[in-house]
């Protein structure tokens, strides 16, 4: 097969359109996954008014869903691997679709909301919640983490399966690129949620906010289900050579090599770990909280949110800046750098740790809501490109074709676990010394991911051509 100047070969027009519409199915699908899991970030405000929450009970839906979510990409990536991603895809889309049903019908059980009194920090519950069938608002409040943490089990699911379908059909040389196409699925998805649900919240009662993006997951499953395939293969269009490390068949890997190639690497354990950093910055900023910030230090209506200009401003500036971010990140990475990846995160933490310092000082000198929803916004483009970068490209590069929903589940895995940290840290914290501590906390772990990337600048996967 005849190839590029960069060693990619060449696609027939047939290959390319089939590619297009294999991704466009199963990104969109992936992007519902994002719905289907921050519908609850940006309902929060108004589950905790209706339910008489506070932040520290905000906070073990914060945790227990990235923990659940963090244990089981680890677990079940050598699964997707042996399976296929479309299986696994499927297998998790039933489950994303009952889980948010189930935490919808936890609406039946409310007679009237709680009843509260004050303003921000100091806004307290005079009334609890009245509820049916003789639950206290402790059980309803297990019974809905539960619910929500098996949610996070069957979310794991997606990252994992469009990055095992995509190792198929991407050579290692366009998976930077592919990077940026990632992020613009995560920032779809993020869109549909924290400006979605509080559409949703304008027109129906809460528990809409789960329905109806069970209905859109649906949907996209259907779709999936007849006309996604795992590879060009299964699609008709013959075998696709990747790049990945030479490899005499094409037989699938055992379970036991699977294992030794992704946890037996030191640059895994490496990316790994700096995944981790991601985690303690993304989850306690820019992926969570901060529409509850908003309500909190600003005062904003959490029944108005889809009319606020700070949270607009928010929404749809973090989406567009994580969109850009992924692609400079994963094209830098692809021309500048010729497929290293290290040096493009290290550069994503040191604009962390910078933008969150930038961030704090802006609140302590009281510039505004607006200023806070801006410095969101470029902490969106840093965040987003490394994470990009580390689970759409590295996950790819390091684990190749037969390993890379392993190598996915690990990355993805450990950020999550880092996440679940800082749920109930964010909700303790910010509970017990307000948002002042918010901004800052996650520094440290930024500029230690810069050190981590240090440690690996020079490093490509074996197989892949150095020009």
């Amino acid at each position: 097969m005849a190839t590029t100047p960069l060693g990619i070969p060449e696609l027939t027009p047939q290959f390319r359109r089939r590619r297009v519409e294999n991704w466009l199915l199963l990104g969109f699908l992936y992007a519902t996954f994002y719905m289907t899991r921050y519908n609850y970030t940006a309902a929060a405000p108004t589950l905790a008014d209706i339910l008489g929450w506070k932040n520290t009970d905000l906070g073990i839906f914060e945790t227990l869903m990235p923990l659940v979510y963090g244990l089981a990409v680890v677990f079940n990536g050598p699964l997707a691997d042996k399976f296929g991603g479309k299986k696994a895809f499927l297998f998790g889309s039933v489950g994303v679709i009952i889980m948010n049903l189930l935490f919808g019908i936890a609406s039946f059980a409310v007679v009237a909301p709680a009843v509260w009194e004050g303003t921000g920090m100091a806004r307290h519950v005079v009334t609890p919640t009245v509820l049916r069938f003789g639950m206290s608002g402790g059980m309803l409040l297990t019974l809905m983490a539960i619910v929500w943490s098996l949610n996070g089990y069957f979310q794991s699911f997606g990252a994992l399966s469009i990055v095992k379908v995509n190792a198929q059909w991407f050579h290692v040389r366009e998976r930077g690129t592919f990077s940026g196409i990632f992020g613009v699925l995560i920032r779809f998805g993020l869109i549909l949620a924290f400006q979605g649900v509080p559409l949703i919240l304008l027109f129906f009662p809460w528990q809409y906010t789960f329905w109806i993006p069970g209905i859109v997951v649906t949907v996209l499953l259907i779709l999936n289900w007849f006309l996604m395939e795992d590879s060009p293969k299964q699609a008709g269009l013959g075998e696709f050579d990747t790049g990945d490390e030479i490899d005499p068949d094409d037989k699938p890997l055992p379970l036991k090599a699977i294992l030794a190639k992704v946890f037996g690497s030191r640059i895994t354990w490496t990316i790994a770990a700096a995944s981790m950093m991601i985690g303690f910055v993304r989850r306690s900023v820019v992926d969570a909280w901060w529409p509850k910030y908003f309500v909190d230090v600003y005062g904003a209506d959490r029944t108005a949110f889809a009319t606020y200009l700070p949270y607009v401003v928010a929404t749809w500036g973090i989406a567009i800046a994580g969109i850009a971010g992924g692609f400079v990140f994963g094209i830098a990475s692809d021309k500048k750098f010729g497929g290293r990846r290290a040096p493009m995160i290290a550069f994503g933490f040191l604009g962390m740790a910078g933008i969150l310092a930038l961030f704090g000082i802006s609140d302590a000198l009281n510039f505004g809501p607006l200023a806070a929803a801006s410095w969101l916004v470029l902490l969106s483009f840093c965040v987003n490109g490394a994470h990009g970068l580390i689970g759409g490209a590295a996950s790819m590069d390091f684990g190749g074709k037969k390993a890379a929903a392993t190598a996915a589940g690990m990355f993805d895995g450990v950020q999550y676990l880092a996440g679940a940290f800082v749920g109930i840290g964010v909700g303790y914290i910010t509970t017990t010394w307000g948002w002042g501590p918010w901004h800052w906390a996650p520094i440290p772990f930024a500029l230690v991911g810069v050190w981590l990337m240090s440690r690996i600048w020079n490093v490509v996967p074996k197989g892949k051509a150095r020009h």
